[in-house]
């Protein structure tokens, strides 16, 4: 796993592309390139890794940073987290977001949340392995703006 920049731009749309039609979206590609864009160039946001196997990239994964009343200080939110099918069942996200936590930890974070479909048991396996807890709370939004997918 590598530290993403500005010039990975592209390579993290074209991963984000993929992850999103995974779920059935389309990518909004100018609105996620803002985000990108935005999250990169400034590190109180958050970090963005690329997930490598060799020379090949294969993945990402997104941490972005909120103040949480309830820990008393930042916390860390994995926004995103991919692998290529292709490359999946090797522990490559498993080893991402142990590195992922390990700088959180680094950087004070006071806990790691994620949001994981509840019907995604392979997902919540891997959260699970670098000790991420299921809590009984029900998730809602308010959105305020478009998001990066198209219906």
């Amino acid at each position: 796993m590598r530290p993403a920049g500005a010039e990975d731009r592209e390579t993290l749309l074209d991963l984000m592309a993929d992850f999103y039609a995974e779920a059935g979206y389309v990518l909004d590609r100018p609105h996620a390139a803002q985000a990108f864009t935005d999250l990169l160039a400034d590190p109180r946001l958050g970090r963005v890794w690329l997930i490598e196997q060799g020379s090949e990239v294969v993945g990402h994964v997104v941490i972005t940073f909120v103040f949480a009343m309830e820990y008393g200080g930042r916390m860390a939110v994995v926004d995103d987290l991919y692998v290529r099918s292709d490359f999946r069942g090797a522990g490559l996200g498993t080893a991402a977001l142990a590195e992922a936590r390990r700088v959180c930890v680094e950087l004070g974070m006071r806990a790691m949340r994620v949001e994981v479909g509840a019907d995604n048991a392979v997902a919540q396996a891997v959260y699970r392995r670098v000790g991420f807890e299921a809590v009984d709370h029900k998730l809602m939004k308010l959105p305020l703006a478009d998001p990066t997918h198209l219906a």
